[in-house]
């Protein structure tokens, strides 16, 4: 007998080429371009829409750089900062801070500028401040939930900068106050949408319900201009602060916990994912009882199975399961033949020696037992030619 030997083959199964690789992966690889295309695309759409925005150094739409040059003519001198620490050096008499964002700072920014602003005797301009920020630096001051459709309003008060402006674009998010001495401008709908709110040392806090009246495209409108310069202009100096994450203070937390930090309302919510998830369990893991044998509605040819299981196992490149499979079964097939119970078929030491002596000392030991117990073929043929001595070791059996 020939011996049954196999090509020298590696401890493991070989790796997939690079073009299995990119066949595999090609869709996952498309989608993720596509993915990441759209987010740059958005993302420079909703740049290019809000670069500059109250920026006084911005000539863009948005921007303020042309209210910043008329109060330039006007010997108002025009400091931008991006930091706490900047913006409360500069506080005092004769300084107007404009907050462009103040919603973006945390409470304890919040707390700290307003200790600052409350008597330095100077303007404090608030730009659209909502719920977050009016509690602490507008004390007695709230914004209505309900924000005007009009945009351009009357002034309706006795504040002097408002009467010589006239109509303006101030319309936004409209206020109410429980200080009796505010100026309450622009109303719509019964509410303001400035106020003036005095403050100790002849200063005050002016909250604007709308950027509009700062953008370089709106200044030339109605009284805009005149009303941002009277505002912006009462002292010969402005700061305009514009509060930026990268700001030390925007993330010390104090004394504060983790827990918190998070949002109210996060323990029930975790509560209800977790009923959620225990819910899906149950669905999934639901009995749908015992299996139904059923006939097969045709008949099909034990080589059309073969065949169509050996191409999921090529599809699949699982030539380590398709080679456990053959030798398997042809484990089974040669213990009979070779005296060995079934179920001491995989086993060497017992199959092997049989198997031998059936051959009469014409198989190597070790050929057999890297046929019939050998690691993976590294490659398709590899696998073919043991199928192949797989097939001719069972015929030398069966007829000696």
């Amino acid at each position: 007998m020939t011996e049954a030997t196999l090509p020298s083959t590696s401890p493991t199964s070989a790796s997939p080429t690079a073009r299995q690789v990119w066949t595999r992966t090609r869709g996952v690889v498309l989608a993720f371009v596509i993915l990441l295309a759209a987010a740059i695309a958005i993302a420079a759409v909703r740049s290019n829409s809000q670069h500059g925005r109250l920026d006084p150094r911005s000539a863009d739409p948005s921007g303020s750089r042309a209210v910043a040059e008329l109060l330039a003519d006007r010997d108002v001198s025009t400091r931008v900062v991006t930091t706490l620490a900047e913006a409360r050096a500069a506080a005092g008499p004769d300084t107007t801070l404009l907050i462009a964002a103040p919603d973006l700072l945390t409470d304890r920014q919040q707390t700290l500028l307003h200790a600052t602003t409350e008597n330095s005797g100077g303007r404090t301009i608030l730009i659209s401040p909502a719920s977050p920020s009016l509690g602490t630096l507008a004390p007695g001051v709230t914004a209505d939930p309900a924000i005007s459709f009009d945009s351009t309003l009357s002034p309706n008060c006795d504040l002097p900068a408002a009467q010589r402006a006239g109509t303006a674009d101030t319309g936004g998010i409209r206020y109410t106050t429980t200080d009796p001495t505010a100026d309450e401008c622009y109303p719509s709908g019964g509410l303001p949408t400035l106020l003036r709110v005095p403050a100790p040392e002849d200063g005050d806090t002016v909250v604007l319900g709308a950027p509009d009246i700062l953008y370089n495209s709106r200044l030339d409108e109605h009284g805009n201009a005149s009303l941002a310069l009277q505002l912006l202009g009462s002292r010969p100096h402005l700061v305009w602060y514009l509060p930026s994450l990268s700001d030390a203070s925007a993330t010390d937390s104090g004394d504060q916990s983790f827990f918190d930090l998070l949002p109210s309302g996060w323990l029930w919510g975790t509560l209800q994912l977790f009923i959620a998830a225990g819910l899906a369990a149950l669905w999934r893991a639901r009995r749908l009882g015992p299996l139904v044998p059923e006939r097969l509605p045709v008949a099909i040819r034990a080589s059309e199975t073969v065949e169509g299981r050996a191409r999921l196992y090529r599809k699949a490149n699982a030539r380590d399961r398709a080679a456990t499979a053959l030798r398997s079964t042809t484990r089974t097939r040669l213990a009979p033949l070779v005296g060995v119970p079934v179920t001491q078929a995989h086993a060497p030491e017992s199959l092997l020696p049989a198997l031998s002596a059936q051959l009469r000392g014409q198989g190597d030991g070790q050929a057999l037992h890297s046929l019939l117990f050998g690691p993976p073929p590294r490659d398709d043929a590899a696998l073919v030619s043991l199928a192949d001595q797989l097939d001719a070791l069972a015929r030398e059996v069966r007829h000696s």
